[in-house]
């Protein structure tokens, strides 16, 4: 049937005959900027006539955004264009089929002919039936679950891209809405934005953002909600007009839904971009239904706030337009829009209601209870679609909300009247924009009405209608607050050999926007530490064991934060003469979050707390505070555990020679000591040497003195000796001669006395000669003594010099001080090499 561009409703309702005329209602798409409310009772029609003017808007090339609670607006994926049995059989309700007593089959070829005989009876044809199911690009979102199409709903805090300044008040609304929708989802309801503490931080949270047009996510907001970006709320400072204790409880209660694992789903799959929820890339409307009868009351406001502030946002950015754009569609406003109550659903559907004309954007809403409806707030709407209601209160409270619309014109009795004889399928309608009310009954559906569809039924239905999520999906902000985010893998440096984990380990494949502009907030009774950058670019590839690789660029700093500890002894022994200073540090990166440490697979060179920085580079990022390290009752642990271990490893070996008294400390290797033993045993030596040399000398001189008077006194006798024999020789001439002459008898006399005289000399020479040679054996024998006594005294000292051993020192628990303890960010360069980002510590110990 040929519409012109307009939407083909159904015909006009005669009540005198109570029949449908063959007058079709055509209504104009433009009148729905005025915005249009459905009111009708279960089985009045009404989810007939809303399917058909979403079908009418999907003809006419306008997208549209659906919100359904109850399942009943996935029909609108159920177009069949040949009417075939086999396309309706998996939609056949099997349970009706069932009471009915007829097979699947049956009731599927029942329900197509039903179709085709409604259809032909309403002048619809196969053609637009084909133009339906090529008009617009048909999907299901399902947020918070991945039975659909998933919606990431962390895009949603990122600031509008509309000028904070021209639009200031809007965007307050819009950040007071989605605060009371984030507190409601943890609990808070009734919240009042004047006098509740966690709604006034969480607002300035986002206006400091969004007006310097920085963008948030969830887990953002949990870090500045524990560390505020500004000093004061007011006139009073943040800790005095919200504590830290408190404001660690909020940060808690948030990061609770951002750490269950339920919620995960809720930062995956499509972001909430309405532009792409309107349009495909190539320019095709779309038709996105968001089913939400799966959510929890509190889930349901949560994102439907997000979804109507994110298309008031996108709204505000287009032009001026009195044609229809698009269509916002509401199944059951219900507790959205009450008349007393102020949830964080009502202020956008107000603004929308009252801003969205000028925009094109045209608002459907749906309701089954007139009571429960702020029509104050309707009153804005020029359509109103009137089905068969339930009692005479919800009568008469509708005709309030037409009187107010209508400014005390209405004709209440007529309406009244006209009101009370509609029946199934008989629709009275209202519009502003055209002459006097209607009756008319709603037209066929093009689509399949099976009813409410489960969740378990939407992986099908989105596979029917071959529905894709309109962009990559995002992935999740890994930058969460404390237990969010589990810890991240460690890799080393590219094609490198690993290194120690606390100077070299890389976080590999993440970029800056994977972290948080905000610095964690370090639990208040856990001391915070700056680790200061004093590598440079190049020096941290050298500690990482590489040179600079061409095409290497940085990407700034971001800091992680480690555990770091360090405590100081004085170790004093006045027997071993011991007195030193030493120190015990632990630099931990990834501690077990379950608050184990083992200290000594941490050790770090000592850190002179002079060194550390006042504050991080301003432009820097942070990774994620992770337990134990938000835990202050877990690093109040960790910290007398670090000094007990501090206690018991601050032990020094000495190496000792007793026997020498002499000690040396651990800054003396083992062979300086060997040396200063060998020194010390050598000096001892000498001088023992010398005096037991000293006694060998005075014997060794004594003979040699009477060896040399002997031997002197041995050269006189030798020459006395030598001299008789020469005078026994001239007696012995002279007695021959005498034997001659008168003389004989005196030469015979002094012959005998010679002899004599040369006989005694013989005897001196020879008691020389032996007193020589007993006083030569004499002086051998001491100095063989002499030599005996040097080697035992060498050997002696020799062995005492070896006598080396090794003594513990501990000290005492008094002696130990704690110098620092707590969390400390260490400096990482973010380095981008090919397509490879990989981080590199920008600090070391430097030993």
């Amino acid at each position: 049937m040929e519409t012109s561009g307009k939407f083909y409703l159904g015909r006009i309702f005669d009540t005198q005959l109570g029949k449908t005329t063959d007058q079709p209602v055509q209504y104009e798409p433009a009148d729905l900027t005025t915005h249009a409310v459905v009111v009708g009772m279960t089985g009045s029609g009404k989810t007939g006539l809303c399917i058909d003017l979403l079908e009418e808007a999907a003809l006419n090339n306008i997208p549209a955004l659906m919100i359904d609670p109850k399942g009943d607006i996935t029909n609108t994926l159920l177009h069949f264009p040949n009417l075939l049995p086999q396309d309706f059989q998996p939609w056949v309700n099997p349970d009706q089929a069932r009471r009915a007593g007829k097979s699947l089959d049956q009731a599927a070829a029942e329900a197509a002919a039903q179709w085709k005989q409604g259809l032909a009876d309403w002048g619809i044809d196969q053609s637009r039936l084909t133009k339906l199911s090529e008009s617009a690009q048909f999907a299901v979102f399902t947020p918070g679950s991945d039975a659909g199409i998933p919606v990431n709903i962390l895009a949603s805090l990122k600031a509008p891209p509309i000028p904070w300044e021209s639009n200031k008040e809007a965007l307050r609304e819009r950040i007071s809405g989605t605060v009371i929708a984030l507190l409601g989802l943890v609990g808070m309801q009734n919240i009042d934005p004047v006098r509740s503490r966690e709604h006034i931080l969480l607002s300035n949270i986002f206006e400091n953002a969004w007006s310097q047009g920085k963008d948030l996510d969830l887990g953002e907001l949990i870090l500045q909600t524990q560390s505020p970006p500004f000093p004061k709320l007011g006139v009073f400072d943040v800790n005095t007009f919200f504590p830290e204790k408190d404001r660690f409880e909020l940060a808690m209660l948030l990061n609770n839904i951002l750490a269950a694992p339920a919620f995960q789903v809720w930062i995956e799959g499509q972001p909430l971009d309405v532009p792409t929820l309107l349009f495909t890339p190539e320019g095709k409307p779309r038709h996105s239904v968001f089913y939400i009868a799966h959510l929890s009351d509190s889930e349901r406001m949560f994102f439907i706030t997000l979804l109507y502030s994110a298309v008031e946002t996108w709204m505000r950015a287009q032009t001026g337009t009195t044609t229809l754009r698009a269509l916002m569609y509401f199944d059951e406003i219900f507790g959205y829009l009450p008349p007393v109550a102020n949830p964080p659903s009502k202020q956008p559907m107000l603004r929308m209601l009252k801003q969205a004309r000028a925009f094109g954007v045209g608002q459907v809403l749906v309701t089954q209870n007139p009571v429960d409806v702020d029509y104050k707030a309707l009153s804005n709407a020029g359509t109103w679609m009137i089905g068969k209601l339930q009692t005479d209160q919800d009568k008469q409270r509708l005709l309030d909300g037409l009187d107010s619309a209508m400014s005390g014109s209405l004709d209440r009795a007529g309406y009244d009247r006209m009101i009370s004889s509609l029946g199934k399928r008989v629709f009275l309608l209202h519009n502003v924009n055209a002459k006097g009310p209607i009756l008319f009954q709603t037209r066929w559906a093009m689509n399949y009405l099976a009813g409410p569809l489960t969740r378990n039924q939407i992986p099908d239905l989105n596979q029917l209608a071959g529905a894709v999520e309109p962009t990559a999906s995002s992935p999740a902000t890994t930058v969460q607050a404390a237990a969010a985010v589990g810890s991240l893998a460690s890799a080393t440096l590219p094609s490198q050999p690993a290194a120690p984990a606390a100077q070299t380990a890389g976080y590999v494949g993440l970029t800056a926007s994977d972290y948080s502009a905000t610095r964690p907030a370090i639990p208040g009774e856990t001391d915070e530490y700056f680790l200061p950058n004093n590598l440079t670019f190049t020096q941290a590839f050298k500690a990482a064991g590489r040179d600079l690789p061409a095409g290497a660029l940085s990407q700034g700093l971001i800091y992680r934060a480690v555990m770091l500890g360090q405590a100081s002894a004085r170790l004093v022994n006045l027997r071993y003469k011991l007195d030193i200073d030493l120190s015990k540090t632990a630099l931990v990166a990834n501690p077990d979050q379950r608050g184990v440490v083992r200290w000594d697979n941490y050790p770090s060179g000592r850190i002179d707390p002079a060194s550390f920085d006042k504050a991080t580079d301003p432009q820097a990022r942070y990774a994620s505070l992770d337990a134990p390290m938000n835990d202050a009752r877990l690093m109040n642990a960790l910290q007398k555990d670090f000094l007990d271990w501090a206690y018991r490893s601050a032990q020094v070996t000495l190496r000792a020679n007793e026997s020498l008294d002499l000690y040396a400390g651990p800054d003396t290797t083992e062979g300086d000591f060997h040396a200063q033993c060998s020194r010390a045993a050598q000096q001892a030596c000498d001088a023992e040497i010398r005096k037991a040399s000293m006694t060998y000398d005075t014997k060794l001189r004594a003979l040699q003195d009477k060896l040399e008077r002997e031997q002197a006194e041995l050269k006189q006798d030798q020459a006395e000796l030598s001299s008789r024999r020469i005078e026994v020789a001239g007696n012995v001439a002279e007695t021959v001669a005498g034997l001659f002459g008168l003389t004989r008898k005196r030469s015979i006399s002094s012959s005998i006395s010679k002899q004599r005289m040369a006989s005694h000399a013989k005897g001196d020479v020879d008691e020389s000669v032996n007193m020589i040679k007993d006083y030569q054996e004499q002086i051998a024998t001491i100095e063989q003594e002499k030599a005996a006594a040097v080697k035992a005294v060498n050997d002696k000292w020799a062995e005492i010099a070896s006598q080396i051993s090794e003594i513990p020192i501990s000290a005492q628990k008094k002696d130990i001080l704690l110098d620092f303890f707590g969390v400390a960010w260490m400096p990482y360069y973010l380095v981008k090499l090919n397509d490879q980002t990989f981080e590199l510590p920008g600090f070391s110990t430097g030993s």
